[in-house]
C-alpha cells in the first residue's frame, strides 16, 4: 500500500488554474488491488486539474496496454487502451458522503486527493467484457495448438450426443429424413 501515496495530489498549495500531472502505472499499481481483473500493464495517466475557489475540474487521460487473457485460447496478450475521463470535485463544510460518477464531494478541511481508486475504476472499465487475441491484440491470433484442441473437444461432445439418443427420439428423427 506504501507504493499507492504516489497517487495523491496535494492541492491545497496549488494557485488558481490549471495544474498537470502524470503517473505512471504498471505492475505494483495492480498488485495492490487483490481481486483486479488487470494484473499487469504500462500505462501513463495524465490528470489535467484546473482549480477554482471551491471546485477542482480533473480531466484524466489513461494511454497505454494491459495484460488479459483471452477467452478463447487463454492465452495472455497486451491489448492498448485510451481513457478520458472527467470528475468535478467539490467541497462542504457538510457531513456530504452522496458521491456519484461525475462529482466527488470532500470536506473543506481536506488539503490532498487521492486518484488511486478512480484510476482503478477507470482502468478496469476500459478492459472488455469478451477478450479476445485477435480483437484487441496488435497483430495476435489465437493460439492454433489451443484452438485444434478446442475444436476435437467440441466434436468428441456433438459425437457423444448422438450415440446417446434415446430411441423414441431416433425414430422420430427418421420421420424428418421421409
Amino acid at each position: 500500500m506504501k507504493h499507492l501515496k504516489q497517487y495523491k495530489i496535494p492541492f491545497s498549495g496549488l494557485n488558481a488554474g490549471k495544474h498537470n500531472f502524470e503517473f505512471e502505472i504498471d505492475k505494483k499499481f495492480f498488485d495492490c488491488f487483490e481481486h483486479s481483473i488487470v494484473k499487469n500493464g504500462n500505462l501513463i495517466a495524465n490528470i489535467e486539474l484546473q482549480k477554482q475557489e471551491n471546485l477542482l475540474i480533473l480531466n484524466f487521460t489513461i494511454v497505454g496496454e494491459i495484460q488479459l487473457t483471452c477467452d478463447v485460447c487463454l492465452s495472455e496478450f497486451l491489448s492498448p487502451i485510451t481513457v478520458k475521463e472527467r470528475i468535478l470535485v467539490k467541497f462542504t463544510e457538510e457531513d456530504w458522503t452522496d458521491n456519484t460518477e461525475e462529482v466527488l464531494v470532500l470536506s473543506k478541511s481536506d488539503h490532498e486527493l487521492d486518484l488511486t481508486e478512480l484510476l482503478y475504476e477507470y482502468i478496469n472499465l476500459a478492459v472488455p467484457l469478451f477478450a479476445k487475441c485477435s480483437d484487441q491484440g496488435m497483430d495476435i491470433t489465437c493460439d492454433p495448438a489451443m484452438l485444434a484442441h478446442l475444436s476435437s473437444e467440441h466434436e468428441k461432445e456433438n459425437q457423444a450426443k448422438e450415440e446417446n439418443i434415446d430411441p423414441r427420439w431416433a425414430a422420430l428423427r427418421n420421420i424428418k429424413n421421409n
